[in-house]
Order: structure tokens, then C-alpha cells, then sequence
């Protein structure tokens, strides 16, 4: 048989502590419909994307919040085609009160022109949305390192 061909990402799965408030925050943020979803009272999950793509399952059994100090998921990451789409999502984010590592759009790397914002979700699971182009080229929060890998 061998190595997998034409592999692409499929979904990612998250463990959170509270469905509702998960769900209403990935469906404001990210403009995701509910394409499934399992109500039982010790089964509670959601199956979330846009038209018939899954993108992100939400599965409520966990308790405390995401750690970074473990090995496992660093951040979940989702592009976008415009700087002005990230900035617009970065508006949705503070109505919500969303916690941000950095203050604003900033660059993946020095002078870079691809970057994005990076925030955490209600259980403290780091994200990112990001455009490949437009961001403004400045000195990156971490320099000689890519962003991303250091919030």
C-alpha cells in the first residue's frame, strides 16, 4: 500500500468545557454553520463549517482550561484572502472581549507582508486568522523566530 496520496487536512477536533459558549463564539468568529450536532446530556458535540465542509468539531468533555505546557495542539490557524478580513474579525473579537497575545495585526516575521492576529477562545485554546499579504511590514514581536510559533 504505501504513503497517502493527495492527504489534505480534514477537520480538527476540540475539547471544551461548555458547548453552548463554545459554539456561540466559533459561529460568531468564524461565521460557521452548524452542520451536526449531539445534544445528549453526556454526549454533547458540534460538528461546525461552511455549506457540506467540516472544518471544526467541538466536543464537550473536558474540564479546566487549555494548557500550553504539554505536548498536544499548539494553535489552530485559518486563512483568510484580505488584511481588512482579518482586522474585521479582530473588531468581532473584542466585542467579545476575546484575550489577544498581541495588540493588532502583526507580521509573521521581520518586514514580513503575511500576518494576522492571535487570540485565545473561551477554554484558552490559542488561534490565529491571517492573511498571506497586506500586513504592514514592521519589526515582528519575536524577532529572528516566526510569530506564530511563540505566543
Amino acid at each position: 500500500m504505501g504513503k497517502a496520496k493527495n492527504l489534505q487536512t480534514g477537520h480538527v477536533g476540540l475539547n471544551v468545557t461548555d458547548l453552548a459558549r463554545s459554539l456561540a463564539f466559533y459561529r460568531e468568529v468564524f461565521d460557521f454553520e452548524v452542520l451536526a450536532e449531539g445534544k445528549d446530556s453526556d454526549r454533547r458535540w458540534a460538528f461546525l463549517g461552511r455549506g457540506s465542509q467540516l472544518q471544526v468539531t467541538l466536543w464537550e468533555q473536558s474540564g479546566g482550561a487549555f494548557t500550553t505546557d504539554l505536548p498536544g495542539l499548539h494553535h489552530l490557524s485559518f486563512q483568510v484572502d484580505s488584511i481588512e478580513e482579518v482586522r474585521a474579525t479582530e473588531e468581532v473579537l473584542r466585542g467579545l472581549g476575546a484575550g489577544f497575545s498581541y495588540d493588532g495585526v502583526v507580521p509573521h516575521g521581520e518586514n514580513g507582508a503575511s500576518g494576522g492576529i492571535f487570540f485565545t477562545d473561551p477554554d484558552g485554546i490559542r488561534l490565529e486568522i491571517y492573511a498571506p499579504t497586506g500586513a504592514d511590514p514592521a519589526d515582528a514581536p519575536t524577532s529572528g523566530a516566526p510569530t506564530c510559533g511563540f505566543f
